[in-house]
């Protein structure tokens, strides 16, 4: 009996699944025991996880709420057994982008370091236009990038640029930095990468084969979810037509501060929550509209927020898996949602 490629993905998937199952710690706490996931002679992928992290709005007094939860983040990532091999941190660092918010996030973020967890960063608008991103390429470096990792390429953009619209209102730095700190910015205009990440996103996948696996990671959605609140990136359609000649990418972005998921084409574009707090779902039709997490209790300041822990296998499937303090999610996708 022959069996198509399709089909062979789908059994290797309930698989990796059955491991991904079994491995999971607590309710809370659901991490992947990689080392228990079973790998194929042939793949490419060394089964493995990550974290997933962002929109941490820090302000630059003490004991503020937004420290609360994201020190717990951290503290909670910090006991995951297995250990995720890296933590992303998917944007808006800081609440108005000013250099003791910047550092206050750093420090938190160093705590992953020192115990031996990588992390990587892109920036988000709320930590960019108050000095143009100056602050945060002095801590963080260069706000794209790409590496590999067992197997997979990913990528991380900057998604969160705009054309000039300070200059003939003669705006002050701290003018534009709230004017886009707005979710409804109505001068501000649309978000993109631009012409120079566009360039080094051919030149970085010019030489890979249609097989690898990519994971790319952007602040705002590679697709037109609600432009009115930028949920979108308006060069998202070169960006995926540049990776188009992949079999399949996962785009993983913040911004939204919710669950969130939609398909187009080769990509699979899932959103991350933020740990300082949830947006409504806008009035769009979502193709998949069971993923909605739940009301939240405004109440609480540990409700509607959390991350994600990322499980890839050995045949680029797995699941995104929200980590939460409330009984956020809906019980059919507590063990994560297929990617």
């Amino acid at each position: 009996m022959k069996i198509s490629r399709r089909q062979l993905i789908k059994v290797s998937a309930k698989a990796g699944m059955a491991a991904f199952t079994a491995s999971a710690l607590s309710p809370l706490m659901g991490v992947v025991n990689v080392v228990e996931a079973k790998s194929s002679r042939k793949s490419k992928i060394s089964p493995f996880n990550f974290v997933v992290i962002g929109d941490t709005h820090l302000y630059e007094m003490p004991d503020h709420r937004f420290d609360k939860t994201f020190s717990r983040a951290i503290n909670d990532i910090l006991n995951m057994n297995p250990k995720p091999d890296f933590v992303l941190f998917i944007g808006d660092l800081a609440q108005f982008g000013k250099v003791a918010e910047l550092e206050k996030g750093k420090r938190f973020l160093d705590k992953l370091d020192k115990a031996g967890i990588k992390y990587f960063i892109i920036p988000g608008e709320h930590d960019w236009y108050l000095d143009m991103g100056e602050t945060w390429r002095k801590m963080f470096g260069k706000p794209y990038w790409s590496f590999n990792h067992r197997g997979v390429h990913f990528i991380g953009m900057n998604s969160i640029l705009v054309r000039d619209y300070w200059t003939a209102r003669n705006m002050s730095p701290e003018e534009r930095m709230l004017a886009i700190a707005e979710l409804e910015c109505h001068i501000c205009g649309l978000w993109g990468v631009r012409e120079e990440q566009l360039e080094w996103l051919e030149r970085d996948v010019k030489n890979l084969s249609p097989d690898t696996p990519v994971v790319v990671f952007t602040h705002s959605p590679l697709w037109n979810y609600y432009p009115r609140w930028n949920f979108q990136t308006e060069d998202a359609p070169q960006i995926r037509e540049i990776l188009s000649k992949f079999e399949k990418v996962i785009a993983i972005h913040g911004h939204v501060h919710q669950v969130v998921y939609n398909k187009t084409g080769n990509m699979v574009h899932i959103g991350n929550l933020a740990t300082a707090w949830p947006w409504p779902y806008p009035p769009v039709e979502l193709p998949y509209p069971k993923i909605r997490m739940l009301r939240v209790d405004p109440g609480d300041i540990y409700d509607g927020v959390g991350f994600a822990s990322t499980y890839i296998d050995d045949t680029f499937l797995g699941k995104m898996r929200y980590h939460t303090w409330a009984e956020l999610i809906p019980d059919d996708l507590k063990d994560g949602v297929p990617l």
